[in-house]
């Protein structure tokens, strides 16, 4: 746990250096401030939600609890805002605390006041709800691709400033590929990441094909490993004219990204990490240039 919260940290540390790590408690009274940062009692009827926030659903338990604590002992972990117009604020990190507060009929919240970019208060909000690790994996996705098309970042980007490695970001991206019939299982979470994960393998154009699978992958309380017995016998079945690979969604980008690159068509076959690259060429231009491209001659 010690390390996951350590690589979370690094994106942000990179974002905002070199002050306290964003997600210290600060308390009033504590210590000194960094430059442009405050730590202020603010009216909770002068905060604003947060408009990057990537939470969709809150524990209606958990809150409860959180609102129980908070009228025995207060606050003790302040809000981090930033400025917004007109003397209000905008929560960047801890919404969970302000409408448990609300509930607990507290008029005033902490908070710390730190001036940062639109960019840089997503991607806080982001790396606190991974930080508390029960972030809907669907909540993840949009999340990630909202950085991609808010900020253009790209995945490598995305996964520096998250703490995520890239294939992780680009599976959670290819969640919102999957038929919307596929996706409110997800979010209900009668699907889970894994069975996700085998559906991506099928071909983009089975669209009815994936969402029969997943009824019957909840139908039957089908496990992963089930479902991709389940799958494989499915595409095996179909007429020889209509079979079609099932590619690992990580082996196909590699694909993809290499028929780009030297202009051919790329075959990948993986088999627990050993397999062969196979690249088709239609002229001897072709074939000098891929020579070229891998020789560098």
């Amino acid at each position: 746990m010690t390390e996951k919260r350590k690589v979370l940290g690094r994106g942000l540390e990179s974002l905002l250096p070199p002050r306290q790590h964003p997600f210290m408690p600060l308390i009033p009274g504590g210590g000194t401030a960094t430059p442009g940062e405050s730590v202020q009692e603010i009216p909770l009827d002068h905060l604003d939600s947060n408009p990057y926030q990537t939470r969709s659903q809150l524990d209606e338990k958990a809150l409860n609890e959180l609102c129980e604590s908070i009228m025995q002992l207060g606050v003790i972990e302040p809000i981090i805002v930033r400025p917004a117009a007109e003397g209000r604020y905008q929560v960047v990190a801890g919404e969970r605390r302000v409408k448990a507060a609300y509930m607990a009929e507290k008029v005033k919240i902490p908070a710390v006041v730190r001036p940062m970019s639109d960019q840089q208060a997503m991607e806080m909000t982001i790396v606190e709800n991974l930080q508390r690790e029960d972030l809907g994996i669907l909540d993840q996705a949009r999340a990630y691709q909202r950085l991609s098309q808010e900020f253009g970042l790209t995945q490598d980007d995305v996964a520096t400033r998250t703490g995520k490695s890239r294939p992780a970001v680009a599976n959670f991206l290819r969640l919102l590929t999957l038929p919307d019939d596929v996706q409110k299982l997800v979010e209900k979470g009668d699907l889970t990441f894994g069975h996700a994960k085998v559906l991506m393998t099928l071909p983009g154009s089975a669209s009815s094909l994936m969402v029969d699978v997943a009824r019957k992958i909840v139908a039957n309380s089908l496990s992963v490993r089930q479902t991709e017995t389940l799958v494989t016998n499915l595409v095996q079945s179909r007429p020889a004219a209509k079979k079609e690979r099932i590619v690992d969604p990580n082996v196909r980008e590699a694909e993809q990204n290499l028929q780009r690159a030297l202009g051919v068509r790329v075959a990948i076959t993986d088999r627990n990490g050993k397999g062969k690259i196979v690249l088709e060429y239609s002229s001897l231009e072709d074939f000098d240039r891929i020579v070229e491209a891998m020789t560098g001659k």
